[in-house]
């Protein structure tokens, strides 16, 4: 950010014998004339501080000192015959005017420049490491806070044709230690977390059976104070022969805000409910999120910063690009959303099989965490991390830079 400059480091300018000031130069004059310096050879001196005391005179100027008066530097023309101004007044003005269009337009430049580097792309940084748990093979996974501590929820869903909806729980880990700290909600997967308060509300589906359609019940909310005792109700049912899948919850003005996956009446989309205490969950009508050709849009995380709401989510293989990759769209009113132009804003590198999918995020220490899952989408997957150098509100604003132009699209159902 550049500094506001004072009068002795005003704006700069640049000349072929260095960097002077302009407001410098200004003080230079007026140093001159104290001094009792003739403005130019050949002109009369004389000094004193009378309202118009003269300070030079030839046959075609007369000009006046007058440090009592408002004018800049003390100049005035009183005196001067009509038509006739100092050419020495005149050069001192122009040669101003000169700099400072050159230090107007060094900062233009300067101005421009910054506002490149500001439109580059985020940088996300992926950590060499990766969450080993052997035989849970992690997918949907949420970190939090929770008793000030930093921990994260994750789902074991074992896969096979002998598999059922029993054989699955969820889990949270203690992200310091590494270790398991509570195990609970058999029969549920597609786990989120939104811890508020005292209070952690884990938002999961339950299901009977596996395969790429679950038949489930719908969303439930398990919530809980100890990470013992455990309240579990109905959060979302599916309804009009759909299946519902992934969800995320966010914190607006109006209350609480929820993105669920469903597939219909695109496999896979994402639709949007609301609640006053996490309770109670009231769907929002006529609102679908499609992609923008009603394509394969899954595994939403929503977030909430004035005036925008930021959902990262899973987008079909894309030509040029490896596998499923990660999307970030962005709307103030949840109809009408941008892409973001750096789209996919998350893409498996070698090592990390064809998908990079089921981001979640939080914001630690100023810095910015995405977690996300790899994987081949059939047998096996892992967890892994990414990072963002600044917090999390400047991570999703930067993927939306000013002057540029977003592709639009329409959450509205006709």
């Amino acid at each position: 950010m550049m500094k506001r400059a004072g009068r002795t480091d005003a704006v700069t300018t640049l000349f072929s014998g260095g960097v002077r000031s302009v407001a410098a130069v200004d003080m230079q004059k007026e140093v001159n004339l104290s001094r009792g310096r003739p403005c130019r050879p050949g002109h009369g001196l004389y000094r004193g501080c009378q309202r118009t005391t003269p300070v030079c005179r030839s046959e075609e100027q007369s000009v006046y000192h007058n440090p009592c008066s408002m004018r800049p530097n003390g100049y005035g023309n009183r005196g001067s015959r009509p038509g006739k101004i100092g050419y020495g007044f005149i050069k001192i003005k122009f040669n101003m005017f000169v700099r400072v269009l050159f230090s107007a337009l060094l900062l233009h430049l300067v101005s421009q420049s910054q506002t490149v580097v500001a439109q580059k792309r985020p940088e996300l940084l992926k950590l060499p490491f990766a969450f080993s748990d052997m035989g849970r093979t992690p997918m949907e996974n949420t970190p939090f806070y929770f008793d000030s501590k930093l921990m994260m929820v994750a789902n074991h869903r074992p896969g096979g044709a002998d598999a059922n909806g029993k054989d699955a729980y969820l889990y949270i880990d203690d992200m310091r230690t590494g270790q398991e700290v509570s195990r609970f909600g058999q029969g549920h997967s597609f786990v989120s977390a939104f811890s508020k308060g005292a209070e952690l509300n884990v938002f999961a589906l339950e299901f009977s059976d596996f395969g790429r359609i679950m038949n489930s019940k719908g969303i439930n909310r398990l919530v809980t104070r100890d990470l013992k005792n455990w309240k579990q109700e109905v959060a979302i049912s599916p309804e009009g022969g759909e299946h519902l899948f992934n969800s995320s919850v966010c914190e607006d003005e109006q209350g609480y805000l929820m993105a669920y996956e469903s597939d219909k009446p695109v496999q896979f989309c994402f639709k949007f409910a609301r609640s006053k205490d996490l309770s109670k969950w009231e769907k929002i009508p006529g609102l679908v999120y499609t992609g923008e050709k009603k394509e394969y849009s899954a595994c939403p995380v929503i977030r909430y910063f004035k005036p925008y709401y930021y959902v990262i989510y899973l987008h079909a293989a894309v030509k040029g690009h490896n596998g499923w990759v990660s999307y970030l769209s962005r709307s103030k009113d949840l109809k009408e959303w941008e892409l973001s132009p750096f789209n996919p804003i998350l893409e498996a590198e070698a090592g990390e099989g064809k998908n990079n999918s089921d981001v979640d995020l939080i914001e630690y220490e100023g810095k910015t965490f995405l977690y996300y899952a790899t994987g081949d989408q059939e047998t096996w997957s892992t967890i892994r991390a990414a990072m963002y150098d600044g917090p999390m509100r400047t991570f999703f604003e930067g993927y939306f830079p000013q002057g540029k132009t977003f592709v639009k699209l329409s959450a509205k159902q006709n």
